[in-house]
């Protein structure tokens, strides 16, 4: 493969990994000004809270001076030091705003040092990290993240409630000059009026009062005018799926979709999409927490793949974004690492069935074959049809029984979902369902006889890939094993030659650590993954896509240093729905966005960021 990528010069030969893939180099100057930025918080901050540790003759000049200038000063240092922190991650990240907000803080910063504290050395290194933004202005040019307006909500409870802890620190940080001895609770009163600006119980000697009241008023002023801007600014929208993009996949994916058995996936609708120059293959991703995260191989021509990996990484460039791939196949993760110099891992194993090599008989298949027989003798019977073969009226009733029979609140899936059961777009998918006929004098239930079902999505022109899996809780176990039988059984009449199961997560160190002679490591390895499966059932997903005797085929990981590993982790947590940041069910809006992605609901995910999908 990698001589043919030769073919398109107009993209891979003028490609080369840009300077800031090849090494570390420019992270070097936000990382250091991301540090130096919490470090002169911190000192704004403390320089705020506590009182000045030591007297000078600019301090005397000071307490006589009109408009309560130590007051004010102590609050400035306050506000400060708070945003300094906030803007701490953003100076890593690049971020122009950030930079911005930056550069016009400081100075506040510098002068609140000199009159409030008298703190030389707080000033210089405050004026150092100032010339320094200044001087490489250049490096901070990210442009902003996707936004949604539950961070206003999480603003206001978080900073909050930060601003109280402070506030309580700033009242009780002056205790020989607090009139009477008072309480907790009425410390706490105090804090509360003064973060709304008014005057509470506790009482100071010396002109403290204003100090303490400056500062507790400015304090409850930084976290009404933030949750005010973050509630109020405008939305930078994530990345949708356009019906012109979504249109250029179907074409791309109806010349080269049988190459990998994950493309069909990139047309949710949650997924932006960027093509290569000549728009001959494309990359779908999806921003979740500053991750900009890919799933399974480029689409198109392998040929083309280069160009679109370039755009990408020039996306990910601009905003300052995680670059990373989770589940690619072995071919594009080669492509992957070597046209960006990031690096892979091996993430788990794909379950593919081969339908003409597929036979219940033999001792291997005994307990699927048992399994099977048992549920067929008790009545259920199978259906497996074209998704456009259904009548529109037993099509809803699927949808339906689908959404009521999902386990879980959040919607899952993002690597192996497609998220809809549509007839119109998705008319070739397959779906598989189990039925029951009610027994003599019972009503049937309020999706009629069906039980459970099965969604499959194309894979080419003579392949499915298991998408979603549903079945009624009070249906007999083994709905899952019925149906992929009778999906395979029924496969040759559909065109059907090879079907796509699901991810077992670390398959091959759960097959080498219960071998002879495995060594230690890697039975510790394996025992650690069993111990873990009590909550993500790894175990039990590799021996469920081994009954039907697959072929394994490797899929991975691929990231640009192990620091990022963690992040990529909780981003892939969070598109899966394993993970779920945002506001509480009571305060969400009734109309969800449209459509909502919708997958199976018998998922499960291992921790570090390896998903699967659970039968």
């Amino acid at each position: 493969m990698s001589d043919r990528l030769d073919g398109e010069k107009s993209e891979t030969v003028a490609w080369r990994a840009p300077r800031w893939l090849r090494g570390p180099r420019s992270e070097t100057v936000p990382g250091l000004v991301g540090t130096a930025g919490v470090v002169v918080g911190l000192l704004n901050l403390v320089a705020g809270i506590f009182p000045r540790f030591r007297y000078s003759r600019v301090h005397a000049v000071a307490e006589v001076l009109p408009g309560a200038v130590s007051p004010l000063a102590a609050s400035a240092s306050l506000v400060v030091g708070i945003l300094l922190l906030l803007l701490a991650h953003g100076l890593k990240r690049r971020k122009r705003r950030a930079w911005g907000a930056a550069v016009a803080l400081l100075p506040f910063g510098i002068a609140a040092q000199l009159v409030y504290r008298h703190s030389v050395f707080g000033a210089v290194l405050s004026l150092a990290l100032l010339v320094f933004l200044l001087w490489h202005r250049r490096e901070f040019a990210a442009l902003p993240d996707p936004r949604s307006r539950w961070k206003a909500v999480a603003n206001l409870v978080v900073l909050g409630g930060v601003s109280f802890g402070i506030g309580m620190v700033i009242v009780s940080s002056h205790p020989h000059k607090i009139v009477g001895s008072p309480s907790f609770w009425e410390r706490a009163e105090h804090v509360l009026w003064g973060l709304v600006g008014f005057e509470g119980p506790v009482s100071y000697t010396n002109g403290v009062d204003y100090t303490v009241g400056y500062s507790l008023g400015a304090l409850g002023l930084l976290t009404a005018a933030t949750t005010a801007y973050l509630a109020f600014r405008p939305e930078h929208p994530a990345a949708r799926l356009t019906d012109e993009d979504e249109q250029r996949l179907r074409e791309l994916l109806t010349r080269h979709g049988g190459r990998d058995s994950l493309g069909y996936f990139a047309l949710r609708r949650d997924k932006g999409a960027v093509f290569s120059p000549s728009g001959k293959a494309a990359v779908c991703y999806r921003v979740i927490s500053g991750v900009m995260l890919a799933s399974g191989d480029p689409i198109g021509d392998v040929e083309a793949w280069p160009g679109a990996i370039e755009r990408f990484m020039e996306e990910a460039r601009a905003h300052s974004w995680t670059p990373a791939v989770t589940g690619c196949s072995e071919t594009g993760g080669q492509v992957w690492t070597r046209e960006t110099g990031m690096d892979a891992l091996e993430l788990g194993d794909e379950a593919i069935v081969d339908v003409a090599d597929f036979s219940l008989s033999g001792r291997a298949m005994r307990n699927v074959r048992q399994m099977v027989k048992r549920i067929e003798r008790n009545g259920y019977e199978t259906r497996v049809r074209r998704v456009r073969d259904l009548e529109p009226e037993e099509l809803e009733r699927i949808q339906k029984a689908a959404d009521a029979w999902r386990d879980t609140d959040t919607e899952r899936g993002f690597s192996m979902a497609l998220g809809r059961i549509d007839a119109a777009a998705d008319g070739d998918a397959v779906i598989a369902t189990a039925h029951l006929a009610p027994a003599e004098g019972e009503e049937a239930g309020p999706y009629g006889d069906l039980k459970a079902m099965q969604h499959f999505v194309p894979w080419g022109r003579d392949g499915i890939s298991l998408e979603l899996m549903r079945r009624d809780r009070g249906a007999d176990p083994g709905m899952n094993e019925l149906l992929i039988v009778a999906a395979l059984q029924a496969a040759p009449d559909l065109g059907i030659r090879q079907m796509s199961l699901n991810f077992a997560v670390f398959r091959s160190s759960l097959e080498r650590g219960e071998k002879l002679g495995a060594g230690p490591v890697v039975r510790l390895w394996r025992a650690m993954l069993i111990f873990l499966s009590r909550w993500y059932q790894i175990e039990s997903l590799y021996k469920f896509n081994d009954k039907f005797q697959p072929r394994w085929e490797p899929r991975f990981v691929v990231f640009r240093n192990s620091r990022d590993i963690p992040r990529i982790g909780l981003a892939a947590l969070q598109a899966e729905g394993y993970l779920e940041l945002g506001l509480p069910r009571a305060l969400r809006r009734r109309n969800a966005p449209e459509p909502r992605p919708c997958a199976h609901e018998e998922q499960s995910v291992l921790a570090a960021g390896a998903l699967e999908k659970v039968a």
